[in-house]
């Protein structure tokens, strides 16, 4: 009796892991997919924001913006953000040249601290 109560618990434990098992691998499945959409969707964001950029500033305003993105990634966000907002709310009318993209720029950036040195 106590050997096919053995058997019995050995089988219970053998579907339970089994169990587990499919269960673990099904929520992986959902988790890759989910992070999958998470990446495409993503991915449609930036092509949707490099369009609208595209269309609303000059082949010179975008270069910079670029180069700005290099150097100072948050405000090139920043300023990418706004221009998308301004886009699509209708604001923008003509594209934006290099000289207004710099006005902007002087408006976002922050304040510089001015050093001073002196010698004794």
């Amino acid at each position: 009796m106590a050997y096919s109560d053995d058997a019995e618990l050995a089988e219970l434990r053998r579907r339970r892991t089994r169990q587990l098992q499919e269960m673990q691998a099904a929520e992986s499945l959902n988790a890759q997919a989910a992070y999958a959409q998470q990446e495409s969707e993503a991915q449609r964001r930036d092509a949707e924001r490099a369009e609208i950029l595209r269309r609303v500033l000059t082949p010179e305003a975008r270069e910079r913006l670029g180069r700005i993105r290099l150097a100072k990634p948050e405000v090139a966000m920043s300023v990418e953000q706004q221009l998308v907002a301004l886009a699509a709310s209708g604001r923008i009318q003509r594209p934006i040249d290099d000289a207004t993209l710099r006005a902007l720029l002087e408006k976002i950036a922050p304040e510089r601290r001015e050093i001073r040195i002196t010698r004794r």
